[in-house]
């Protein structure tokens, strides 16, 4: 068989660089690079091994752990989780900061192979520098941190163990269900121990990921549940992009007149303009989505997890004959709900579905009209939120209407948290697959700037936009310099309403006179953050880092900037200023949160009476 000598690092890069998957027949290789910050820990272990025998592997230099992991994350997403790239860290703060990241991925179900150092093996020359000592336990390192937030975590104490590691850590990235976060640790001495490695280990090795064909018997289940129904209501969520079931469900949907709602990652499974899309549903859902959610006697899940936002903290079916089908790679999620489960590949069970209804001449018993009218009363809704102007100043609405109309049809837009998810959820109309990325599983505060530059990696054909808040911004916006180091051109739309306006709008709903959440001085005499508004120049902020930078106040100007950016050659910000509270709320949506039974504020105490009432209405499954 023979063996070569490879420290531990240079075998994990020589393994990665023959990873290839294959869908369908058509293999892709699965690991594109490693993006990375250097420091002790890795820098002599897999930085040598970058360095000097990278084999096809691109090296990306991160500016933020957090920021190069949720990047390598986005994309891993918009490759249809058909590529990856690692990321590897220093010890301590390095490993940590890439933990937020680990959770994101691992939420939404996306692949991310992290390999932060860890403390020496040996033990020798402990404690060094970053290294957590638990008196109680002396094998817990930083690195343990990331085991409640990954899908597979392993700690490669001896060279030889590599080999068992990576083919597990495979296993994981590569398997449509289980798939998520995978953390490597590696202590730092180890990476640069050497061993003799049989060289099979380094053969091409295809993962071969099969479509799982749906059960016979589910099939008959599923199809005699929906027999009885006739008011069904499909959702499509992210496992519907993964699948490539597009068409599928599109056939679906249209052969037996069944209305379409997406979730967040769902989005633009179907043009927006098709006649059975009815757009979002939810806590950030249309009214259209919603008020068929609230009659539907059953629902037919594809590729969704049921967050508390597709359900409206399980108050959306009002129906009390409701019942669910559940169709997901994933068991853990087909079983929610108490539904019927159809364990299966997406695309092969809508298909098989399809066949069983077909064969009983089934069809939904919408009446005439009844879905074009509620999607035109929506179409005009939305129209009407995109062209309203208000005296004060630019609306969210407004610029986000302005936006919508001014790019084109192919370019993908890349959001996350704050009240620009709610908006772009309800009102975005996309005309093309995948041109939504929206990571919503986790609503990642900072993703936005760094997912885009992931997204422009995966599409360098597309423009790619980060639609971000400036709280967002504040957090994390590092990877804008490395979309200027990669020549990755991306366009950041920054809305500027002064700070946290959704958790700001949140609480004063819930009985709040407003607290801690806007971007004000302290007001000496009120001891809060009472003052006045902080001025902040973002697009100068992005000047100094090099990137071309625009800031507008009106419509016209915000739709001129568009078009100016489209013809820049490198990353380009552009400062949206919005009236703070003009994003939109309501169209029959709740969600849950906890509110204080007491309080000195009699507001509080009523926003409690009135949360409690909702919560009894609420599904108790």
């Amino acid at each position: 068989m023979g063996t070569v000598k490879l420290s531990m690092a240079q075998a994990l890069l020589r393994f990665l660089d023959n990873q290839y998957v294959s869908v369908d027949g058509i293999e892709t290789k699965f690991v594109r690079g490693v993006m990375g910050i250097f420091g002790h820990g890795n820098v002599t272990g897999i930085g040598e091994a970058l360095e000097r025998s990278p084999g096809s592997l691109t090296f990306i230099q991160g500016k933020n752990e957090q920021g190069m992991a949720h990047a390598a994350t986005a994309f891993a997403k918009q490759s249809d989780r058909k590529q990856i790239y690692a990321c590897t860290s220093s010890i301590g703060p390095g490993a940590l900061n890439m933990v937020t990241a680990a959770g994101t991925a691992t939420v939404n179900r996306i692949p991310l192979l992290l390999l932060p150092g860890d403390n020496f093996a040996c033990r020798q020359p402990d404690p060094v520098l970053q290294q957590l000592e638990n008196p109680s336990d002396y094998t817990i390192s930083a690195v343990d941190a990331f085991r409640p937030v990954s899908r597979y975590w392993d700690r490669i104490v001896r060279p030889e163990q590599l080999m068992t590691a990576a083919l597990q850590a495979m296993r994981v990235l590569t398997d449509p269900a289980e798939t998520g976060a995978v953390t490597l640790a590696l202590p730092q001495d180890v990476q640069a121990e050497t061993y003799d490695y049989p060289k099979a280990f380094f053969d091409k090795r295809v993962h071969l990921i099969d479509r799982r064909p749906p059960a016979p018997d589910a099939i008959r289940r599923a199809a005699g549940l929906l027999a009885g129904k006739r008011k069904p209501l499909l959702i499509a969520g992210g496992g519907v992009h993964y699948s490539g079931a597009t068409a599928e469900l599109e056939t679906f949907a249209s052969s037996f007149g069944i209305p379409v709602v997406e979730t967040q990652a769902g989005k633009s499974v179907l043009p927006w303009d098709h006649p059975l899309n009815m757009g979002g549903v939810g806590v950030t859902g249309t009214l259209a989505a919603n008020l068929l959610a609230k009659e539907a006697d059953v629902i037919i899940g594809v590729g969704t997890r049921y967050s508390d936002f597709t359900t409206s903290s399980k108050s959306a079916f009002d129906n009390p004959d409701v019942q669910f089908i559940n169709i997901n790679v994933s068991a853990f999620d087909s079983a929610k709900l108490s539904g019927t489960a159809v364990t299966a590949d997406a695309r092969e069970a809508l298909a098989a579905l399809h066949g069983a209804l077909s064969e009983m001449n089934y069809m939904s018993g919408y009446g005439a009209g009844e879905l074009a009218g509620l999607k035109a009363e929506w179409d005009r809704e939305v129209d009407r939120l995109y062209t309203s102007e208000h005296e004060a100043g630019l609306s969210q609405t407004r610029a986000l209407g302005v936006i919508n109309e001014t790019l084109q049809s192919s370019d993908v837009i890349v959001a996350a948290a704050g009240s620009l998810p709610g908006d772009l959820h309800r009102l975005w109309r996309p005309a093309e697959p995948k041109t939504y990325h929206m990571e919503y599983g986790f609503s990642c505060m900072g993703y936005e700037v760094s997912g885009a530059f992931g997204a422009a990696l995966a599409e360098p054909d597309r423009d790619v936009y980060a639609i971000v808040g400036d709280g967002s911004y504040l957090m994390l916006h590092s990877e804008l310099v490395t979309s200027l180091q990669e020549g990755m051109k991306m366009t950041v739309l920054l809305f500027d309403n002064s700070g946290f306006q959704c958790i700001h709008n949140l609480q004063r709903g819930q009985g709040s006179d407003g607290f801690g959440n806007e971007f004000r001085f302290r007001d000496s005499a009120a001891g809060q953050l009472s003052g006045g508004y902080m001025p902040m120049d973002f697009a100068a902020h992005a000047r100094s880092l090099g990137a071309r930078a625009y800031t507008v106040h009106t419509a016209e100007q915000l739709r001129e900037a568009l078009l100016q950016a489209r013809m820049e050659t490198v990353s380009t910000l552009i400062e949206i200023k919005v009236l703070p509270g003009t994003n939109t709320s309501g169209y029959e949506s709740w969600w849950r949160v906890e509110v204080p039974a007491v309080s000195v504020s009699p507001k509080v105490e009523a926003a409690h009476r009135a949360m409690a009432e909702e919560i009894g209405k609420a599904r108790e499954l």
